[in-house]
């Protein structure tokens, strides 16, 4: 399935290495806070040291808008892979330019370089040739084993392999094969779990799943964008006007595949002490909002997901930071780590409801990219493996 050239084709030894990681991880004052990123890399990075490598990392962090800003610096996530290596690791003040250009030529095999933040520069996102080149300059070879940016069209991401040969670690390269096999070649019964606030995010996905999936089930806001395109009052529950026609086109394509809650937990307002009531999908009362799927949907989903040979979950059922209403999640996330399904899960909030929950060791693959495991499922190209050299 996977078409590229990964760290297992090309020679490094000896070779200065420029490694694409997703080191976006959270981090409150100084502290790193999920690290499963960061532990995501490394039988890359182990790999690359263990063929004689002189390995250099470069990666974004949160949002620094092209400037300087403390807050985002990577030092902390260099510091806390120290404790994760055996190897040496050093921190270079800049990703470009005096700082990095020293520490990249003092860099031994066997050692490890962390760049400063890429997005210090506005010409990260901007896909600025001058800024990929700089980067490029620093070593041999480039290898991108950062899934979570995959689909974006950056320096660090795309522009470099204009300047160097490109492969993909073997964490892009676990994503891409459990991906695209999922959507391509799946086993059947397949079933997507579609959750989140919005339709308009998840368009593309969810056509795309119609035709390839047996069942598509959905939850969170998004059901109440269709539960009103069937005509039904949503009250005061979250929905997308402007996607009601959206909405009207799949259902009417969907037939029997896309399946929605029966039942819901409406509450009288947005807060976790709010009054709650479980109630059959109807009209909502006036000053009522829908927050959650309910017990009779919790247990339908599960049946489905219990008879599939592979499921696919992205996004929560319910406004899941909130316990009262998190049960929906959890539920769906119980259902498909006690299913013997191929699963897969992707973006933020499923992948922190399964860890949650205590059950990621029973998911098969769980997707370390929300944004780029969407693109995957609608069945786009990621620029960042499109780059890559062909096998």
């Amino acid at each position: 399935m996977f078409n590229k050239k990964t760290i297992r084709d090309i020679d490094v030894k000896g070779k200065k290495v420029l490694v694409r990681v997703d080191f976006n991880v959270p981090l409150k004052d100084g502290v790193v806070g999920d690290d499963t990123r960061i532990r995501g890399a490394l039988p890359t990075i182990n790999y690359l040291l263990e063929q004689g490598a002189a390995v250099i990392l470069c990666s974004h962090l949160g949002r620094p808008k092209g400037k300087v800003d403390p807050q985002y610096s990577l030092k902390p996530v260099a510091e806390y892979l120290q404790k994760l290596v055996s190897a040496n690791v050093h921190f270079a003040t800049d990703s470009i330019n005096e700082p990095a250009e020293t520490a990249a030529a003092a860099l031994k095999p066997g050692e490890i370089l962390v760049l400063e933040n890429t997005r210090y520069y506005a010409e990260e996102e901007k896909n600025d040739p001058e800024y990929a080149k700089k980067l490029a300059s620093l070593a041999d070879l480039y290898v991108n084993d950062a899934f979570g940016t995959a689909h974006r069209a950056h320096a660090s991401t795309e522009g470099v392999t204009h300047y160097k040969p490109g492969v993909a670690g073997f964490l892009l390269e676990k994503e891409i094969q459990y991906l695209s096999s999922a959507v391509e070649d799946p086993k059947r019964p397949f079933v997507a779990i579609l959750g989140g606030a919005k339709i308009s995010d998840k368009i593309g996905v969810i056509k795309n799943l119609l035709n390839k999936a047996d069942k598509v089930l959905i939850g969170g806001g998004m059901a109440n964008t269709f539960f009103k395109a069937q005509g039904l009052e949503m009250a005061d529950s979250l929905v997308q006007d402007e996607a009601l026609d959206t909405a009207k086109e799949i259902l009417a394509a969907a037939s029997d595949k896309l399946v929605l809650p029966v039942d819901v937990v409406i509450a009288d307002k947005f807060d976790n002490d709010a009054v709650t009531e479980e109630v059959a999908v109807g009209n909502v009362p006036a000053g009522w909002r829908i927050l959650d799927i309910g017990s009779k949907t919790i247990e339908l989903y599960g049946k489905l997901i219990a008879e599939a040979a592979t499921v696919v979950w992205n996004g929560p059922m319910g406004v899941f930071e909130m316990s009262n209403f998190a049960k929906g999640t959890f539920g769906v996330a119980k259902a498909v780590a006690d299913s013997n399904a191929i699963s897969i899960i992707g973006g933020g909030d499923s992948v922190a409801a399964i860890q949650e929950s205590g059950l990621a060791d029973k998911v098969t693959h769980i997707s370390t990219g929300g944004g780029a495991s969407l693109e995957m499922l609608e069945g786009i190209v990621l620029p960042g493996v499109a780059a890559l050299e062909d096998k």
